[in-house]
């Protein structure tokens, strides 16, 4: 356990809506990120996995369960008693255009944390700033410009040099490349992976899209209408899937090559994810899923080991698939026993 810095522990996260429904974002999750990894979060857009983000930072107080970070209880934590973890803990936001305050200038958005720790000021604080800019590959020169003359790409190296400033333990990179073209996509990838290396940081890296996270992840959580379905080292999390709603992710990844795409396995998933504010009962998945039985809709999976996988690999299915099986065939059988 003591390789472990984040601990998230059966974390629920409601909403409530006009109409007195609840909306259930994070519905029972519990994971570890260990020091020194990157766990990869993935899931179509609103699964909950940008909202479990903001639990894990506490920047959204959890409904129920804990979250514990590097030995401390943080969820329970007040406004005042969470600043010193605040230096420990960083985010990256989705959208470089709109988490940056466009009537401030470059230099005091990323001294704002020196200020507010009351680490340097002055000229010292303007001296680690323009360090930071040019850590992150931007020209210490253009400390004085405003967000709106830097490109997409360069707005996301200033978010990134203001979540380092405090040179943090957890880094939460919430869709950091998502706004971003390809060709910008891999120069941010790159700059994370070398400042993960050279300050030895630990990130959660949020992402709708599998080949980005298979690129910069140690292990990899798929989730689904608020639950993590699979949870797997990278290599395992591709080689040897287990649950049907990560198989019909792989299979709508592109390929390169056309013969290869034309003849690989191709997995279309019926109906509309269901209503947050009210999920299926049973597994969550099982409205879609093309092996669904009727003890789908009766019994809730755990997140355990399956057929002879080790404890790395945790998969929330009854009929987990076995290695070769091809899904794309598969017919829903719901008054099998």
């Amino acid at each position: 356990m003591n390789d472990v810095l984040l601990k998230v522990e059966d974390v629920r996260k409601v909403f409530p809506t006009h109409s007195r429904e609840v909306v259930r974002a994070v519905d029972g999750v519990s994971l570890e990120v260990r020091k020194g990894e990157t766990l990869g979060l993935v899931g179509e857009t609103g699964c909950g996995k940008s909202t479990l983000a903001r639990c894990m930072a506490h920047l959204y107080d959890v409904t129920s369960g804990s979250v514990w970070f590097d030995g401390t209880e943080i969820s329970t934590l007040s406004r005042k008693a969470m600043r010193p973890i605040r230096r420990e803990v960083q985010v990256i936001f989705q959208d470089p255009y709109g988490s940056l305050n466009p009537r401030r200038r470059v230099g005091s958005i990323i001294g704002d944390p020196f200020s507010i720790h009351g680490i340097a000021s002055g000229a010292e604080r303007k001296k680690k700033v323009q360090e930071l800019m040019e850590l992150v590959g931007l020209n210490p020169e253009h400390y004085n410009r405003f967000p709106a003359e830097f490109s997409g790409g360069q707005r996301q190296r200033i978010g990134v040099a203001r979540a380092l400033a405090l040179r943090p333990k957890l880094v939460i990179c919430d869709e950091p490349v998502s706004a971003l073209d390809v060709s910008i996509q891999a120069q941010i990838i790159n700059l994370l992976a070398d400042l993960q290396r050279e300050f030895d940081l630990t990130y959660v890296f949020i992402s709708h899209d599998l080949s980005v996270v298979r690129h910069v992840s140690d292990r990899i959580a798929v989730m689904y209408l608020g639950k993590i379905a699979e949870l797997a080292p990278t290599s395992e999390l591709f080689g040897q899937t287990r649950h049907p709603y990560t198989r019909a992710l792989l299979s709508a990844l592109p390929v390169a090559d056309p013969d290869t795409a034309d003849s690989r396995e191709q997995i279309i998933l019926g109906g509309d994810i269901p209503a947050a504010t009210n999920p299926p009962e049973g597994c969550r998945f099982h409205t879609r899923c093309p092996k669904s039985r009727a003890d789908c809709a009766a019994t809730e999976p755990p997140l355990a080991a399956v057929l002879d996988d080790g404890g790395e690999h945790r998969t929330a299915c009854i009929h987990p698939l076995t290695i070769g099986e091809d899904l794309s065939t598969a017919v829903p059988d719901l008054k099998a026993s």
